[in-house]
């Protein structure tokens, strides 16, 4: 994890095998921000969709218990929503090096559609 200071914020790199490995142990709050399209066509089992069009940091849950990281599809949504953050006064926020992309490069499991059906599907990478 590469930590950085964005104004009063402290802002937290995390790679996806340290989310994975932090989300599987319910140890952090996985925020995607792309949109809702590709939230339904693929996503992180567990991560819950706030689009960046409609992104408020004060909806942000509580930082207390488990920290919030934020992903998308490479980075730079997540990275401008973060700066939002810092903006809006959030003093510590993380999000995921690469994006969904770099999730999927790494092997990790996620959502996806079974195209013959259009149902949601476990993608086990191998």
């Amino acid at each position: 994890m590469q930590t950085e200071q964005l104004g009063d914020t402290v802002f937290e790199t995390w790679t996806p095998e340290e989310v994975y490995e932090a989300l599987t142990q319910h140890r952090i709050v996985l925020i995607d921000v792309r949109t809702p399209q590709e939230f339904m066509f693929e996503h992180i089992e567990g991560a819950l969709l706030s689009p960046m069009a409609f992104f408020s940091a004060q909806d942000l849950p509580s930082q207390q218990g488990k920290p919030v990281v934020l992903h998308c599809g490479s980075g730079v949504r997540s990275g401008r929503v973060a700066k939002m953050c810092s903006e809006a006064g959030v003093d510590k926020i993380a999000h995921m090096d690469g994006g969904f992309g770099k999730w999927k490069e790494a092997r990790l499991p996620y959502i996806g559609t079974e195209m013959s059906t259009g149902s949601p599907k476990r993608m086990q990478m191998e």
